[in-house]
């Protein structure tokens, strides 16, 4: 589906969370375009409506591949503002990284992993990594896929469909989740876990915006403050939402998209 928006509008590249897919910003790609905004929904290799086996899928740079493509295909003075979505946050900092401000006007992390080089240390993974633990056990709270045999890690995790209302749905209309339960794809585990980045030249140069969530069971309020603290963004806006606020409060966060580009002079 091709947007008719004239090209000098802003343009919002909106990037999932792992199990997601671009289907997930259904409610904000309808406010954003009929407000004249510009708009691409993502699929990550593996996810969404890709076709890929996400158990076949064992490096984060194959995972991301989708969005380095998309970046490098842009014109050569257009430039994007970016959202990414929980585990997404990674693709944005892999972006940032490898394209710094010649395509990026604007990273907007949405309760997401934010960490400038990925999981470089122990911290930066006890800081992004979701801790479901008060939910039970892993194989209470997860369904884990072993694409390299029962002897290997796993490949894929997919959280059982009796909690994802609870974990990450839990302030969401009931038909959301509902949607969500039918479209939700195991995620590239192993991909997730070779998130590791070069530091690129320019990469504080360009602005970051964090949304926290307060009601958050998966990256919880502690943890974002944790990765704010260790990378600040230039600005910090709070949503009172539950871990999919593209669901649960749409119009809010439309409207802090909005207020960001503003901010930052990407407005329409």
């Amino acid at each position: 589906m091709k947007s008719d928006i004239n090209n000098s509008a802003p343009h919002f590249v909106l990037i999932h969370g792992v199990n997601g897919g671009g289907w997930c910003w259904y409610k904000i790609r309808c406010l954003m375009e009929n407000s004249g905004y510009k708009v691409t929904c993502l699929d990550l290799k593996g996810s969404g409506i890709d076709h890929t086996d996400p158990n076949t899928v064992l490096h984060f740079q194959d995972y991301n591949k989708p969005l380095l493509d998309f970046l490098s295909s842009l014109h050569h003075n257009e430039k994007v503002i970016l959202v990414g979505h929980s585990a997404g946050g990674l693709s944005l900092s892999d972006a940032i990284n490898k394209f710094g401000k010649k395509k990026i006007k604007l990273a907007i992390f949405l309760a997401a992993t934010m960490l400038k080089l990925g999981f470089a240390s122990d911290q930066d993974i006890k800081d992004g990594v979701p801790d479901l633990s008060e939910f039970g056990e892993p194989n209470e709270v997860y369904d884990f896929g072993f694409g390299l045999g029962q002897d290997h890690p796993p490949t894929t995790v997919l959280i059982k469909k009796e909690l994802q209302r609870k974990i990450n749905y839990q302030m969401s209309p009931q038909e959301d989740s509902t949607l969500a339960a039918m479209l939700l794809r195991p995620g590239p585990i192993q991909a997730l876990t070779t998130a590791k980045f070069v530091e690129g030249e320019d990469a504080d140069e360009v602005p970051k915006i964090y949304i926290k969530t307060t009601q958050d069971h998966v990256v919880k309020p502690q943890q974002q403050e944790a990765m704010i603290k260790k990378w600040p963004p230039s600005d910090v806006y709070i949503l009172e939402s539950d871990h999919s606020p593209f669901f649960s409060a749409p119009f809010s966060l439309f409207g802090l998209l909005v207020k960001a580009a503003i901010s930052f002079g990407c407005s329409n």
